[in-house]
């Protein structure tokens, strides 16, 4: 079983303690560092490079937002799960520009958390149900008129497929069976999309996609 390295950055130390307790639990995860502000949380990150970042949005220093910036920056393959009391836009918007793959609220259980950090990992697109519509509404609505064009310059028709789908938070199997593909070409096709938009996770995938107006709520609901 592949084990899944994760840094767990929060400014209390009780959240810290108690976070890792729950991970440790686990078989598949490891965390191998906690942070208790936003540089010590950059720092860690670029030193010991983990799969995972859980990150809290407000720390001494700099705040969640601007680290996301930052490990994103300068170490893209880290996956950056956001875990935040707040659900205000600002957060959420910001978090998740700055290339954050998942925004959960803090009222979330253990095994919520131990779920989405495996999504995370995988590519996959978290965030909780209050947040998805809001990030929805918000990227759709920056573009305006969708532009299929430029797509189609740089992703395939198929790719363009898997993207929509994935914008409709269809998992890998459920997208496979749709479109008669095995799971494995359906991931084969994800890690191009990745690629060539230079980004790490389902989320930023779609965030990107609905701001260029490639996809639109129809293709959502």
């Amino acid at each position: 079983m592949e084990t899944i390295r994760i840094l767990i950055a929060d400014d209390h130390a009780f959240v810290r303690e108690g976070t890792r307790r729950i991970l440790e639990q686990e078989a598949d995860l490891e965390v191998v560092a906690e942070a208790g502000d936003g540089e010590e949380t950059v720092k860690l990150a670029c030193e010991l490079k983990p799969d995972v970042a859980l990150v809290d949005v407000a720390m001494p220093r700099i705040d969640g937002i601007e680290a996301t910036r930052r490990i994103k920056a300068l170490c893209p393959a880290i996956a950056v799960l956001v875990l935040s009391a707040y659900d205000d836009d600002q957060f959420i918007f910001g978090l998740l520009e700055a290339g954050a793959a998942g925004y959960l609220l803090k009222s979330v259980r253990g095994q919520e958390i131990v779920n989405a950090i495996r999504a995370v990992h995988a590519g996959e697109s978290v965030l909780h149900p209050s947040v998805a519509r809001k990030v929805l509404n918000r990227f759709a609505g920056i573009s305006g008129k969708p532009r299929e064009r430029k797509s189609l310059d740089l992703l395939t028709e198929r790719e363009m497929e898997v993207l929509k789908m994935v914008t409709k938070g269809l998992s890998n199997k459920d997208i496979a069976e749709g479109l008669c593909l095995s799971v494995r070409t359906v991931q084969g096709h994800l890690a191009n999309i990745f690629n060539k938009l230079r980004v790490s996770s389902r989320t930023e995938a779609v965030v990107h996609a609905l701001k260029e107006g490639w996809v639109t709520l129809d293709d959502v609901s």
